[in-house]
């Protein structure tokens, strides 16, 4: 479990959501079972973004220092905006047993078992053991995985592939969904 102390409402005492919970109620109205994840990007892609800003802001500084300002806030803003996206996908088990993962929502029935991924095994699942038929929440920065297999035989998808921080804790709380 998360070892970061939380309030009463189950926020994490510096603001953040924890990254795993029990049932409660989520900002959304929607109750959680037993897992949340956000996979947000790493600090080093806010430098990237930057970093993009303060090359366009070079670039832009022959035509004037205003101009040179203007593209550093501009560009670094939308490279700001991009790395929001990138990591805004979150992987959820409701209290209903239903798993979301970025766009995919999928009910208990439909799940076959979990496995967790170390970073070795995740690598080759995403690599020469993919099938092109999964469905891929993959982020790069994240090195572990879960494999959950769809047990819905009227699905092509013949499993989940979910990069995740806690790959143990969310197999297991996958695992232990009535079925």
């Amino acid at each position: 479990m998360d070892s970061t102390p939380t309030d009463s409402l189950g926020e994490q005492a510096d603001g953040r959501e924890p990254a795993a919970r029990g049932t409660g109620q989520s900002a959304g109205g929607e109750h959680t079972a037993g897992y949340r994840e956000t996979l947000r990007a790493p600090l080093s892609y806010w430098l990237i973004a930057f970093l993009f800003g303060l090359s366009i802001a070079i670039i832009l500084l022959v035509m004037s220092p205003w101009w040179s300002l203007a593209g550093l806030v501009l560009v670094t803003a939308l490279g700001g905006w991009a790395v929001v996206a990138y990591g805004r996908p979150v992987i959820e088990v409701l209290s209903d047993g239903t798993l979301k993962a970025g766009p995919a929502t999928l009910p208990a029935s439909a799940l076959g078992a979990a496995l967790a991924l170390d970073a070795e095994h995740a690598r080759a699942l995403r690599t020469y053991e993919a099938d092109p038929r999964a469905f891929l929440l993959l982020r790069s920065y994240i090195p572990t995985a879960v494999r959950v297999e769809i047990a819905d035989p009227a699905d092509p998808t013949p499993y989940l592939y979910l990069s995740s921080r806690r790959p143990t804790q969310l197999a297991a709380v996958v695992n232990a969904l009535p079925r």
